[in-house]
């Protein structure tokens, strides 16, 4: 499913859940090269600000990524930019849920911006910022 730009409106939004497995964590440290003590190491992140192993930061913004291109605008739509701050740690364990709300449409150019929050399972904000796509040209099913 996806949107268009006449098919989208101010206010609009949906969200994405995912589950943060230490198995996931460590193949994100392969994929990306990322290999930080922080998020690898129990040891190392013990004696960390964070007290324990966390998330990649990149790896929770990447549910904005599932988000766009999945719900909403969704399949075909262009990932434009993304301007983000982190808030609070993710941890192993944790379950993130990104929610995208459509801000501004701007039509002549086919380009829409996103504000993207991100919470825990304890409803506490991890990151927020905003995104700015081109959604898809035509609806796919």
């Amino acid at each position: 499913m996806s949107f268009t730009i006449e098919q989208l409106h101010l206010g609009q939004k949906d969200h994405f859940e995912k589950t943060f497995s230490n198995s996931d964590v460590m193949l994100f440290a392969e994929i990306s090269g990322d290999r930080n003590p922080v998020h690898i190491n129990d040891i190392a992140a013990k004696n960390s600000v964070f007290g324990q192993r966390v998330v990649h930061g990149a790896f929770v913004l990447s549910t904005i990524s599932a988000l766009l291109g999945e719900k909403l605008p969704g399949e075909g739509t262009i990932y434009l930019g993304q301007e983000s701050k982190f808030i609070a740690p993710v941890f192993i364990g944790d379950t993130v849920i990104a929610t995208c709300e459509v801000v501004e449409l701007i039509k002549e150019k086919n380009i829409v911006k996103l504000h993207c929050t991100l919470v825990n399972q304890d409803g506490n904000v991890v990151a927020e910022g905003k995104a700015t796509v081109m959604p898809p040209k035509f609806q796919h099913s």
